[in-house]
């Protein structure tokens, strides 16, 4: 469970600042677009179970979730598709999702908490925290949505691309993903600029 209390961030600090947290899941996958969720969270609100979507079992995200998008003040999920990742690279893509993920919140933030090193170009006040999902609740929230939303979709390519086993390994690449990619090919939500996507399109070239 994260303490918000134990969290030492001037804008947390500041009751009337209205912080939002954003997190976005599928950097490491072969396939499927980049998830981004941003969050806003009431002021001093304890979520039952909130903590960093890496950490909690699939029905515990699923619970979770339900009670996000229940008592936030404001969430938004957005996305960089697959061809904007090849295009701008994976990190520059998930950079994109976040700012469309807070773009996107009905309520405008005063201050923004994102995951990881960096910041997307935008014009909110904001601060990139290392590991934000264990350490600033909002950010656990929206990693909490982005990771459900997510993993449905790809749970859903199963049937629209059958073979694959995008519903068990959601995109990543296991052996399993691996060895399907060698005897089907790419799909069309496959990432072509990653390396195993890229080396067995320049063997079928």
């Amino acid at each position: 469970m994260i303490e918000q209390a134990a969290i030492d961030f001037p804008a947390l600090d500041d009751p009337a600042c209205l912080c939002a947290g954003t997190d976005e899941v599928g950097r490491g996958p072969l396939a499927g677009d980049v998830v981004a969720a941003a969050v806003i969270l009431e002021r001093g609100a304890t979520i039952s179970g909130l903590n960093d979507s890496k950490k909690l079992t699939h029905k515990q995200r699923l619970l979770c979730a339900d009670v996000i998008k229940a008592e936030a003040r404001a969430w938004c999920v957005a996305r960089a598709s697959v061809e904007e990742i090849d295009e701008l690279n994976i990190l520059h893509a998930s950079l994109l999702a976040m700012k469309r993920a807070v773009e996107g919140l009905a309520l405008d933030p005063d201050f923004v908490f994102v995951d990881g090193k960096f910041c997307p170009q935008w014009q909110y006040r904001s601060q990139a925290v290392v590991k934000g999902d264990s350490r600033i609740p909002a950010i656990a929230a929206a990693s909490i949505l982005a990771k459900v939303t997510r993993d449905e979709e790809m749970a859903a390519f199963e049937s629209l691309y059958p073979g694959y086993g995008f519903a068990q390994h959601k995109g990543y690449p296991t052996a399993k993903h691996l060895e399907a990619l060698r005897e089907r090919g790419p799909c069309v939500i496959h990432r072509r600029s990653f390396a195993p996507v890229a080396a067995l399109l320049d063997e079928q070239s």
